[in-house]
């Protein structure tokens, strides 16, 4: 099984790397954003209490998102593997997913890191506010508030997984081709 953890700032190009990597290896994608928004288009309670943290730029809850990525898991067992996009995203998190995963005897194989500037970011979520409708990633201060959470709250998980062995860092400047080509060449080193 091959369990991957694309890992990088809002921006960063993980959901469209994520897309690709999902079709070349066959992996089950788990976006919690996504499944996030999925739940706010919904109108379900969850969706309501998300809507309103993810409006202040602020990182939805630990509970709610180890509960939505614990049934997805169970759903999608017996896949060849998952690809985690924007999960986790705090120490608490990485350790629940290790627990969760190691349980069922499918622990994370790696942890791809997108590198990217802080003003290349910016412009990116910017840019994608305009084309999305998003209203999440069209006000300049709410973009410069989720990145600096990123900064703040989940940069630190490199160490975790360096620790482990399982950090590979790639470079998320180039085109979508280039960055793809060189997260494939490390998956592949990783097998």
């Amino acid at each position: 099984m091959l369990n991957i953890i694309l890992f990088g700032p809002p921006g960063a190009g993980k959901g469209t790397q994520a897309a690709k990597l999902v079709a070349r290896f066959n992996l089950i994608h788990f976006s919690t954003g996504d499944m996030l928004r999925a739940e706010i288009k919904a109108g379900t309670p969850l969706g309501v209490e998300a809507q309103k943290i993810m409006a202040k730029g602020i990182l939805v809850s630990d509970e709610i998102v180890i509960g939505i990525i614990a049934s997805q898991i169970e759903l999608n067992a017996h896949s060849n593997g998952f690809i985690f996009d924007g999960f986790p995203r705090t120490l608490a998190q990485a350790v629940a997913l290790d627990e969760l995963l190691n349980s069922r005897n499918m622990p994370i194989t790696a942890t791809l890191a997108l590198d990217v500037d802080t003003a290349e970011l910016t412009k990116r979520i910017l840019l994608r506010g305009k084309a999305s409708g998003r209203a999440d990633d069209q006000n300049e201060e709410t973009v410069k508030k989720r990145v600096q959470e990123y900064v703040s709250k989940t940069a630190p998980l490199k160490d975790y997984y360096k620790r482990q062995g399982k950090l590979h860092t790639v470079n998320g400047i180039g085109s979508m081709d280039e960055i793809f080509d060189s997260l494939c060449n490390e998956i592949l080193i990783i097998r």
